[in-house]
C-alpha cells in the first residue's frame, strides 16, 4: 500500500511536473551525474529535496525525501546484505553483520555521497547551505539513502542494486580493510553546530613544495579558536587532517559512530 501511494503521488511523467525550475535544473544535473535518467523525474527530486527546502518552496514540490530515505534504507541493507553473503562465504553471521553496519554507517554513506558530490545537488534552504549543511553527514547519508529509494521505485530492485554496487560496493574491500572511510570534516562539523550552534572553518596556512609535490597545511577553526592543524598533498586531505586532530583535542572517538541502519 505504500509503495502504491509513492507512486501514484509522484507518478507523474517528465520534467514539467517540477513547478520548480531550480528543482528542475538539480535533477537534470543529478541524472547526467549518476548515469540514471529517471521515467519519473518527480522521485528525484523528492530525493534531493531536504526538509529545509521544503519548508520554503510552498507547494511547489510534493514532499521532502524523510519518507524516500526511509524506503533507501531498507532497500540498501537487503542489497548490501545479499552482497555480503555470497561475496564471504566462509564467513559467519556475527562477522557479516559488522562488515554491514560498517557498509550502512553514517561515516560511510556521508563520504560516498561527498564523493559523489551529491551535497552539490541537494536542494536546501539558504539558511542551510549557508550553515555548512552541503557537507553534514546526517544530510549527506540521509540524501544517498534517498537516492536509492527513487531509483528502487523508479527501476525496481535491479536499478537500485546497479546504484548501490557503482557507488559503494564497488570499494566495499577498501572500505572494509581501512580507516579512511571516516569522513572527519562531516563528524566535526556535527558535534561544533551540536555543542557551539556554529560551524568550523578551514584556512590553509601554507603551500609547500613545487606545483607537482606540493603539500598544504590548513587549520580548523570555531570561533577564531585553532582546534586542528592538519598537512596534506591537497587541500581535501589537509582539511580532513585538522579535523581529525580536533576531534582528538575534543576527545571525540569517530571509529564510535553509530550505523545509519
Amino acid at each position: 500500500m505504500i509503495l502504491r501511494r509513492l507512486r501514484s503521488w509522484f507518478g507523474s511523467d517528465g520534467y514539467s511536473a517540477l513547478g520548480d525550475e531550480v528543482a528542475r535544473e538539480k535533477v537534470r544535473a543529478f541524472e547526467d551525474r549518476i548515469g540514471y535518467r529517471f521515467v519519473k523525474p518527480l522521485l528525484v527530486c523528492g530525493a534531493l529535496t531536504h526538509r529545509s527546502y521544503f519548508n520554503v518552496a510552498g507547494g511547489a514540490l510534493p514532499e521532502s525525501n524523510e519518507r524516500l530515505e526511509f524506503l533507501g534504507d531498507s532497500v540498501l541493507e537487503l542489497v548490501v546484505n545479499d552482497f555480503l553473503y555470497h561475496r564471504y562465504p566462509e564467513h559467519q553471521e556475527g562477522d557479516l553483520t559488522k562488515m554491514k553496519s560498517l557498509l550502512v554507517s553514517r561515516s560511510v554513506l556521508s563520504l560516498v555521497a561527498a564523493e559523489l558530490g551529491l551535497g552539490a545537488y541537494l536542494l536546501l534552504s539558504d539558511a542551510e547551505r549557508v550553515s555548512g549543511g552541503e557537507e553534514r553527514a546526517s544530510i549527506l547519508a540521509d540524501g544517498f539513502e534517498a537516492v536509492i529509494g527513487a531509483v528502487y521505485l523508479d527501476g525496481g530492485l535491479r536499478a537500485a542494486s546497479r546504484f548501490i554496487e557503482r557507488f559503494l560496493l564497488g570499494r566495499s574491500e577498501d572500505i572494509l580493510d581501512s580507516s579512511d572511510h571516516i569522513n572527519y570534516k562531516s563528524i566535526l562539523q556535527e558535534n561544533v553546530q551540536e555543542r557551539h550552534k556554529t560551524y568550523p572553518r578551514y584556512h590553509t596556512t601554507s603551500e609547500d613544495g613545487p606545483d607537482h609535490s606540493k603539500e598544504f597545511t590548513v587549520e580548523v577553526r570555531v570561533r577564531g579558536k585553532v582546534l586542528g592543524v592538519g598537512k596534506g598533498t591537497n587541500k581535501k586531505a589537509a582539511e580532513q587532517a585538522a579535523a581529525q586532530e580536533a576531534l582528538a583535542g575534543l576527545g571525540i572517538d569517530p571509529t564510535s559512530d553509530t550505523p545509519h541502519s
